[in-house]
């Protein structure tokens, strides 16, 4: 849709996204999009403690969230 924000978008991606995390026992969870469009989330369940994270976050969910919404500049992982 044209007329959808980024936002929405960008909460579309995360929703194409998700089945990957939880089919390895873990999820994400959205926080926000800055003034600098930097997409926040929080890494929960196995993905959450996993000492691959980092990887998944970038060269997953960074990835994918690029192709779908190039806005985007990067996905940052809160705490």
């Amino acid at each position: 849709m044209a007329d959808q924000t980024l936002e929405e978008k960008v909460k579309e991606a995360l929703e194409q996204f998700r089945p990957m995390l939880v089919a390895d026992g873990g999820d994400m969870e959205y926080i926000n999009i800055d003034s600098s469009n930097n997409v926040h989330i929080r890494l929960t369940g196995a993905c959450g403690t996993c000492p691959i994270s980092v990887m998944t976050l970038k060269m997953g969910i960074e990835r994918f969230l690029k192709e779908t919404c190039p806005e985007i500049n990067e996905v940052i992982q809160e705490e």
